[in-house]
């Protein structure tokens, strides 16, 4: 569970980050959108990648 956390945290500060740049003119409102569907979809793949490896070890602890 605080694996997911820190990933959270990580993808709210990347997003938050973004909105600033995005704020200054840095990057275009449609550059914002495409990094915050890259970080949602990074940041679900590691969820999910996370909770295979919970499972695998549940299992593991389950057989002992």
């Amino acid at each position: 569970e605080d694996s997911k956390v820190a990933i959270r945290s990580i993808r709210r500060d990347c997003i938050e980050k973004l909105k600033k740049m995005e704020k200054s003119s840095e990057i275009t409102e449609d550059d914002l959108k495409n990094a915050e569907k890259k970080i949602q979809d990074k940041t679900d793949k590691f969820i999910k990648d996370i909770d295979a490896l919970s499972a695998e070890k549940e299992k593991e602890i389950m057989e002992i």
